[in-house]
């Protein structure tokens, strides 16, 4: 199966767009918050100013990871952990105890937290 990328917001959903433009929204708020300038957060965030700059506009096109490391230089990325946590997927526990009265296997989950112990 083939691995699609969105690269432009004309051809992401409209959802999507709306999501990502507040969550850059809310990024660029934070760090003017905080009183941090670009540069400074790039450099921690270990990403370009342009790429910064991408994602406090909400970019669809820019990585996960760039948005990641700049919640996580603000100090805020344990707010994603929530973000598909079992106990938050209300719709696949639903799945998931319909297939087991129907007696269909489940996927092995590792309930261990994770952690950056490597």
């Amino acid at each position: 199966m083939a691995v699609t990328t969105i690269r432009s917001a004309n051809r992401a959903p409209a959802r999507v767009v709306d999501v990502a433009t507040t969550l850059g929204r809310n990024i660029a708020l934070a760090r003017k918050r905080r009183r941090l300038r670009l540069a400074d957060v790039a450099q921690k965030a270990g990403i370009t100013i342009p790429t910064l700059r991408a994602v406090e506009a909400g970019n669809v096109g820019t990585s996960m990871g760039a948005y990641i490391a700049v919640l996580w230089a603000l100090g805020l990325e344990d707010g994603l952990l929530p973000v598909a946590a079992l106990e938050f997927d209300h719709e696949g526990q639903i799945r998931e105890r319909a297939a087991l009265r129907r007696g269909v296997a489940q996927p092995r989950i590792s309930r261990k937290p994770l952690d950056d112990d490597f």
